[in-house]
C-alpha cells in the first residue's frame, strides 16, 4: 500500500506497506520523507507543488493463519503527522471493527480473527485522517484492499454421491460410459490447490477413467450381460495435482451392461407330441412348446410359425406376449376318421435381430411337432349347413316338397333317423319320415299370409338318440294368382250439378295381394248391362289407373242425389282373376270453381253455413208461431160471439206471471219464492172468459213446499196440468216460465189485444215474405173470406 505527501511539483516518494504470510513488525517497514523537492534548470528554480498527501495500494494475507499471534496486516502513515498524537486515524469499509482493526493513534492494522477465502476472498476498506483538536480531515479518504491468499484446505467433492450409469454388453474398448465431476473450493488460479486428478480405486480391469475429464470407460471387449451384468466402481479424485499431500474425495459408480440381441432362440428339445380329441371346437389349445433366448426384454421375443408338415391348414400356432410360449390351437374342424395323427415343423425366430451380430450365428431354431387325435362317437352330421325349398302356395297336403340327408361320421356308421323340432312348428304344417329324411305337407299354405315358413330338423343315431344335430330348413312359398285385384282405397266420389260432357269426376287404382313374377298390369271395364251408361263413362289408362268421366250437361240432386258405378278388375296373370268394385258417385252443388258447397238433398230450403241444431231451432219456432197465429185467430172468432171478459185484471187462472229474477237465495228483499211455490188460486169460482156446460172443479194440486229447486217445481206444475184430465181444453195459457227480467221479446198472444183492439188487422202477414204465405192466406184477406 503507497502513501505519499505532496512537498514538491515533480516527484513524490512512496511509502510502502508490505503484508506478509508471517507478522510484520514495525522495523520492516520503511518510509522515505521528503518535505520538498525543487526542480532547477540551469541554476534556476523553476518549479515547487505541494505533493499528495497518501496513495493506498493492496495487502495479502493468509487465510486459516493459526498462530499465536493477532496476523499484522499494516500501517497507515500521513505526512501531516509530526509525531504529536495530533492525528487520529479511522477505518471503514468490509470487516472494518470486526474482522480488521486499527490503533487510531498510530495506525496499525491486524485481522482481529482467522480469515477463510472460501467464505470471502477480498475485503475493501476506506482510510481517513482526522485532526483531533479541530476535527479536520487533513487528508482525502482513500480506498484500500485487503485480498486474502489460498491455502490447500479444501479436499474435492464430487455432485453424487452415487452415480448410476449403463452400458450396452459387447461394446468395443473405449465406449464411454459416464462421466463424473469433482469441485474444489481452493483458489484455481493460485498454486495447485484445485488441481484435481481422477483415478480408478476399484472397478479394474473392466473400466478406466480420463485422469483430467473424469469419463469412464469400457477397458474390456466383449463384456457379456449373460456372465455378469452390475459392476459397481469407486473413483478418487485428488487436489494438488495428485501429488503427495493434496486432499481427496471418492465416489461410487454402479455400471450397468444392458441387453442387445447377441443370443439366438432355442429349443431345449427336438420333438414335442400332443393329443387332442377329434371333436375340439376351433381355437381350442392343443399344446405349448418354448424356446429358450438369454437375451431379455424385446431381444427375447419370438416369433413361432408352422414351416412344414400335412397340418399346416389343420392347426395355428400363436405366442403368449407373457411367457413366449408358442401354443398350438386348432384351425379347422379335426376328424378322427380322416386322420389320426399329424406330424408338422415349427420354427422359432427374434422377431427383432441386431445386424452386428448375424454373421456369428443363425437366429432360428425348428422343432418337429406330432399331434395324435383321440376318437370319440359323433352326431350325425347332414350333407348341408342349411337346406332351401321352394313350394307352391296351391300344393296339396300330403306332398313330399324336399329331402334332407344326414350320416354318422364314425368308423361304425350308425343309422340315423329324422324329427321336427316342434317348438319351430307349432301348427304342424309339415312332416319329416324318420328313415329317409323326405320333407311332408300337412296342410295347406298361403303366400299371402306367411311367405316364408322355418322348421328346424333334428337328425340323431338310432342306438344312441342323445347324439343329435340340428340343421335349418328354409321353405320358401310361391305365389299363384289366386286373389282378385280390387281398388286400392275407398274413394269417396262426387259430381257437381253444373258438371261437362268429358269432365274428370274420379281416377281410380287397384291393388293385388299377389306378386306376379312380371309385375302388375290392370284392366278396367264397366260391366256389360251398364256399358251404355248415359251418365258416366270409363276410360282405361293402360297404367293400372282408370278415370271416371262425366257424360252430360248437369244433375240434379234433388231428383237423384247420388250414382252407383259397377267396375270390373282384371289381372294380367294365370289363371286371370277379376272382381267387381262399385263405386258410389253423389251428386253435390257446386260454385264456378268446382269447389263443393254441399251435397245434400234437404239443405236446399235453409241458408247455407247454419248448423243443425240451429235449422231445428228455427224450424221448432215457425212452428210455435204458426200454433198461435191459429190460436188467435180461433179465439178473435170466438170473442166475436160472446165476450164475457172486458178488461185484462178479471183473468183469473188463465195467465199466472212469475217475471222476477231476483237477487238469488239470499236475497231476502226480493220476490218470495213461497209465492211461486203455493200461489193463490180461486178454488170454486168459475171461469168467466166462456159459457161452460157443467161446473168442473178445480184439482188441488200437491203441497211442494218442500221443494226449493224453481225449476223441478215449474217442471211438476206443466207434468200436473198436462195430467190434469178435467181441464177444458179452452184457450186458457198457464205460463211457468223462469225467464228472467226485462225480456225484449213481445208475446205473440193474442190475449193482451181482446179489449184493445177487437178486429185485428193480418194483412201484414203478406210483408212477411215466402215462408208465411200459407198464413197470410188464411188471416191476412178479408173477414168474409
Amino acid at each position: 500500500m503507497k502513501a505519499c505527501y505532496n512537498l514538491s511539483l515533480i516527484m513524490c516518494t512512496n511509502l510502502i506497506f508490505m503484508a506478509h504470510t508471517t507478522p510484520v513488525n514495525k522495523t520492516t517497514m520503511e518510509y522515505t520523507h521528503r518535505n520538498k523537492r525543487s526542480l532547477f534548470q540551469d541554476g534556476i528554480k523553476v518549479l515547487q507543488r505541494k505533493k499528495r498527501g497518501w496513495m493506498w495500494n493492496q495487502f495479502f494475507l493468509l487465510e486459516e493463519y493459526t498462530g499465536s499471534d493477532t496476523q499484522y496486516v499494516g500501517k497507515l502513515y500521513t505526512d501531516q503527522d509530526n509525531g504529536e498524537g495530533n492525528l487520529k486515524f479511522i477505518l471503514s469499509g468490509d470487516g472494518a471493527g470486526s474482522v480488521f482493526t486499527i490503533d487510531e493513534n498510530t495506525g496499525d492494522i491486524k485481522a482481529a480473527k482467522r480469515l477463510d477465502r472460501e467464505e470471502k476472498s477480498v475485503y475493501v476498506l476506506r482510510a481517513k485522517a482526522i485532526d483531533k483538536k479541530t476535527g479536520r480531515q487533513v487528508e482525502p479518504e482513500s480506498e484500500f484492499i485487503i485480498k486474502i491468499h489460498d491455502i490447500n484446505d479444501n479436499e474435492p467433492k464430487f455432485n453424487q454421491d452415487v452415480y448410476t450409469a449403463t452400458v450396452s454388453e459387447m461394446s468395443e474398448v473405449g465406449t464411454s460410459v459416464i462421466q463424473v465431476t469433482a469441485i474444489d473450493a481452493d483458489d484455481p488460479l493460485y498454486g495447485n490447490s484445485a488441481k484435481i486428478v481422477y483415478s480408478i480405486l476399484q472397478g479394474q480391469p473392466y473400466f478406466s477413467i480420463d485422469p483430467d475429464t473424469g469419463i469412464i470407460k469400457t477397458a474390456l471387449p466383449d463384456m457379456s450381460r449373460e456372465n455378469r451384468e452390475h459392476y459397481q466402481v469407486v473413483i478418487q479424485a485428488k487436489d494438488m495435482g495428485g501429488q503427495m499431500g493434496g486432499l481427496s474425495g471418492t465416489t461410487t459408480v454402479n455400471i450397468t451392461l444392458t441387453d442387445v440381441n447377441d443370443n439366438p432362440p432355442r429349443f431345449p428339445q427336438s420333438i414335442y407330441q400332443f393329443v387332442v380329441l377329434e371333436s375340439a371346437p376351433i381355437g381350442t389349445e392343443t399344446g405349448r412348446i418354448k424356446a429358450i433366448d438369454a437375451d431379455v426384454g424385446k431381444n427375447a421375443e419370438i416369433k413361432y410359425t408352422i414351416t412344414d408338415g400335412d397340418a399346416k391348414d389343420l392347426f395355428d400356432i400363436v405366442t403368449d406376449q407373457h411367457t413366449q410360449d408358442g401354443i398350438i390351437i386348432v384351425k379347422k374342424p379335426l376328424d378322427f376318421e380322416s386322420q389320426k395323427l399329424y406330424t408338422f415343423q415349427v420354427e422359432a425366430a427374434n422377431i427383432y435381430e441386431d445386424p452386428r451380430f448375424i454373421h456369428l450365428t443363425s437366429f432360428k431354431d425348428t422343432a418337429i411337432v406330432k399331434v395324435l387325435l383321440q376318437d370319440i362317437d359323433e352326431a350325425p352330421i347332414f350333407s348341408k349347413p342349411f337346406y332351401v325349398f321352394e313350394v307352391n302356395e296351391d300344393t296339396k297336403e300330403g306332398s313330399i316338397i324336399g329331402h334332407v340327408t344326414a350320416q354318422d361320421p364314425d368308423s361304425a356308421k350308425s343309422s340315423v333317423k329324422y324329427s321336427i323340432d316342434r317348438n319351430t312348428d307349432l301348427e304342424r304344417t309339415f312332416s319329416v319320415n324318420s328313415g329317409n329324411g323326405s320333407l311332408t305337407l300337412e296342410k295347406t299354405l298361403d303366400r299371402e299370409m306367411t311367405p316364408w315358413k322355418n322348421v328346424t330338423l333334428v337328425a340323431s343315431e338310432t342306438n344312441n338318440p342323445k347324439l343329435s344335430r340340428n340343421v335349418q330348413v328354409y321353405i320358401k312359398i310361391m305365389d299363384i294368382n289366386d286373389h282378385a285385384p280390387e281398388f286400392s282405397e275407398h274413394y269417396k266420389t262426387f259430381v257437381c250439378e253444373n258438371a261437362k260432357p268429358g269432365q274428370l269426376i274420379q281416377s281410380v287404382s287397384a291393388v293385388d295381394k299377389d306378386e306376379p313374377p312380371r309385375g302388375h298390369t290392370f284392366f278396367f271395364e264397366m260391366i256389360p248391362e251398364f256399358s251404355i251408361n248415359p251418365n258416366f263413362t270409363l276410360v282405361d289408362n293402360k297404367d293400372n289407373t282408370a278415370s271416371i268421366l262425366s257424360k252430360r250437361n248437369g244433375y240434379n240432386r234433388y231428383k237423384i242425389s247420388s250414382y252407383t258405378l259397377p267396375i270390373i278388375i282384371f289381372d294380367n296373370d294365370y289363371p286371370v282373376q277379376s272382381s267387381t268394385e262399385t263405386l258410389t258417385i253423389q251428386v253435390c252443388a257446386c260454385d264456378n270453381k268446382g269447389n263443393v258447397q254441399t251435397c245434400s238433398a234437404e239443405a236446399f230450403l235453409l241458408p247455407a253455413g247454419l248448423s243443425t241444431g240451429a235449422l231445428v231451432a228455427i224450424l221448432l219456432c215457425i212452428i210455435i208461431l204458426l200454433t198461435l197465429v191459429v190460436l188467435s185467430a180461433a179465439l178473435k172468432k170466438h170473442r166475436k160471439k160472446e165476450p164475457l171478459i172486458f178488461s185484462k185484471d178479471d183473468v183469473r187462472d188463465n195467465v199466472v206471471t212469475y217475471n222476477d229474477e231476483g237477487g238469488g237465495e239470499e236475497d231476502t228483499q226480493a220476490f218470495d219464492i213461497g209465492a211461486l211455490r203455493n200461489p193463490a188460486r180461486e178454488e170454486n169460482k168459475l171461469r168467466r172468459d166462456i159459457i161452460p156446460d157443467t161446473i168442473f172443479h178445480i184439482q188441488r194440486t200437491v203441497p211442494l213446499w218442500e221443494n226449493i229447486d224453481v225449476q223441478d217445481f215449474i217442471q211438476r206444475r206443466i207434468n200436473e196440468n198436462d195430467a190434469d184430465a178435467t181441464a177444458p181444453p179452452y184457450d186458457s195459457l198457464a205460463t211457468y216460465a223462469y225467464e228472467g227480467n226485462d225480456s225484449v221479446a213481445e208475446s205473440l198472444s193474442s190475449l193482451e189485444s181482446l179489449v184493445v183492439d177487437e178486429n185485428h188487422d193480418y194483412r201484414y202477414l203478406n210483408d212477411w215474405g215466402p215462408r208465411f204465405k200459407k198464413l197470410a192466406d188464411m188471416y191476412g184477406g178479408n173477414e168474409s173470406d
